[in-house]
């Protein structure tokens, strides 16, 4: 197999909390990034973040001033699919919705080159499935970033039943060059980081939903009792109550609904409440106190 080719140009679909962190270690690696959503207002909202955290790598010392600015500079917003035609790897990082996931890269099949490679930041949903909506599943992969992006190492990469040893070449070395540790998980639902996590966090709300302990005893529990930084419950609201139910709904129907992977109703009332977590002032702790 030859030398993987190397990125300059990326794009990234989504300008939330992953896609503004996936623009910032991608220009800060020195790649152009071609940052698209559908409205101004999220646009201003994914640079604010990554101006913010720019500032914060500054501040904190590590990351001179001059490489922020350059970073910044990079980075160019578009409310329009057609700017991605010329970049060489595209991001997706939506929603975790399978339906939007379809659209968005049917919609990336129609309007970039047949060379270019196109990946998604699913945490749990089928990379095959989501390929097979493309004119290229030979040049479709998972590229499953933590949260937050700039602090946190690893990459999941994923391939899909026709992705070749080329496009994983290529987006594995685009990882490293962001600076990420990769590990490579088969397409199974959660792949490894959520096959292990999204259970855990349920189990918590099943001990919160039983009486076992109140919130704050579970997760001082698991806290000090296996040295973890955050508590189960704690760790819930910062991902998102939303984007964890919909984990364990993509966990429980592709594991043939095993009793195992089944979402606690306790999870489930909080979402039907609006209570998501931190960034809607209210999950399982009350942020707007």
């Amino acid at each position: 197999m030859s030398s993987p080719s190397l990125v300059s140009r990326l794009g990234v679909v989504g300008a939330g909390q992953m896609g503004n962190g996936i623009a910032h270690v991608a220009a800060l690696a020195g790649m152009e990034v071609v940052l698209r959503d559908v409205s101004q207002a999220a646009l201003d909202k994914g640079f604010a973040a990554i101006d913010k955290n720019l500032g914060r790598q500054v501040s904190k010392g590590r990351l001179e001033e001059a490489a922020a600015t350059a970073a910044r500079a990079r980075i160019t917003g578009v409310l329009e699919v057609a700017p991605l035609a010329d970049t060489q790897l595209v991001v997706e990082a939506a929603t975790e919705d399978p339906s939007l996931k379809f659209r968005i890269f049917e919609e990336l099949a129609g309007a970039t080159s047949t060379d270019t490679l196109l990946a998604t930041n699913t945490s749990s949903i089928s990379i095959t499935a989501i390929a097979a909506h493309t004119d290229r599943p030979d040049k479709v992969m998972g590229m499953h970033f933590m949260n937050p992006v700039p602090v946190m190492a690893l990459v999941e990469l994923i391939r899909g039943l026709a992705t070749t040893d080329e496009t994983y070449a290529t987006v594995h070395a685009a990882a490293l060059a962001m600076g990420k540790t990769v590990v490579e998980a088969r397409d199974m639902p959660g792949f490894i980081v959520n096959r292990v996590l999204m259970p855990y966090i349920n189990e918590a709300f099943f001990a919160l939903y039983e009486g076992i302990g109140s919130a704050e005893d579970i997760d001082t529990a698991m806290k000090l009792g296996t040295n973890v930084p955050m508590g189960p419950l704690t760790l819930a609201d910062f991902i998102g109550l939303d984007t964890c139910l919909a984990i364990m709904e993509v966990l429980h129907e592709g594991m043939g609904g095993d009793s195992k992977y089944r979402p606690c109703p306790l999870l489930r009332k909080h979402v039907e409440a609006g209570w998501l977590g931190r960034k809607a002032g209210r999950g399982v702790y009350d942020y707007a106190r």
